[in-house]
């Protein structure tokens, strides 16, 4: 039946429509981040402009919103890991950028906005500036991270799950105005900078996965009102912000190192 063979390749799908595992689990990143910009506004920004009891920055929502964020980082952890055991689609890559963008971009962006439209201390404005900043570096990260090849095992600038992270753990701080939105300028050019960070990949995926996690619970405790839970928050953001601000030095360090070892083999190299 030869000609009943070439009908039913002809009605198969091309090879660049289908979707991988991996490609599912970038579907879910997207699906996170959208669901963080639902509760961001059904559960702050809305009850905040009806007048609602609900006003202010509501801690469900809030915790929810973030929750879902870390969620995201969650499935772009592992969407990678098992493109890299199994396969990925051809579309992967674009998928993968795209669902970034959602979660770690538009997400936190957003949660800066409506943080700047009820926050008691904040110019909504400024904030508006803020949430433009972070937005744009992330979409410059990661059409940088499309055309620039860099060395395996690491990337350049910040990557965006992190400096999402880094993002809304600022706002949750309660910081005064001005050093919150110049503490989310700097995680933004940090994603942007040439800075390296390692990828996360064994141990360290398995550190990031296991911060993620912690990271959940903290935030659960803070929005069912546990005992100390504003003070266990408030710590773990804190410990957001010294990895952000710990790490760009480590590799700064470990660049000059390098440096210097490698301008006194070229001088060793000269000697007779």
């Amino acid at each position: 039946m030869p000609e009943a063979d070439e009908v039913d390749d002809e009605e198969e799908m091309p090879l660049s429509l289908r979707l991988s595992i991996a490609d599912t689990l970038t579907l879910g990143n997207a699906t996170c981040g959208f669901m963080a910009v639902y509760f961001t506004t059904t559960g702050i920004l809305i009850p905040h402009l009806t007048g609602s009891e609900e006003s202010g920055m509501a801690r469900h929502s809030a915790a929810t919103a973030v929750i879902l964020m870390l969620c995201a980082a969650i499935f772009d952890l592992f969407d990678g890991l098992v493109a890299r055991k199994l396969r990925s689609s051809p579309m992967g890559a674009e998928l993968d950028n795209l669902s970034d963008l959602i979660s770690f971009g538009l997400a936190p962006a957003y949660f800066v906005l409506v943080y700047g439209m009820v926050a008691h201390d904040a110019y909504q404005r400024v904030a508006a500036v803020g949430a433009i900043v972070v937005l744009l570096a992330v979409v410059l990260r990661l059409a940088r991270f499309s055309c620039v090849t860099v060395k395996d095992g690491t990337f350049q600038g910040m990557p965006s799950p992190f400096g999402a992270l880094t993002v809304v753990s600022i706002v949750l701080l309660e910081l005064p105005f001005v050093a919150t939105l110049l503490a989310i300028i700097g995680t933004a050019w940090l994603m942007v900078s040439r800075v390296e960070y390692p990828k996360p990949r064994g141990r360290l995926a398995v550190a990031m996965l296991s911060w993620i996690v912690l990271s959940m619970g903290l935030l659960a405790a803070w929005a069912f009102d546990a005992p100390s839970g504003q003070l266990l928050l408030q710590t773990g953001c804190a410990l957001q912000l010294v990895m952000g601000a710990v790490i760009p030095l480590f590799a700064t360090a470990r660049r000059v190192n390098n440096f210097r070892d490698n301008r006194r083999e070229a001088r060793a190299a000269q000697l007779p």
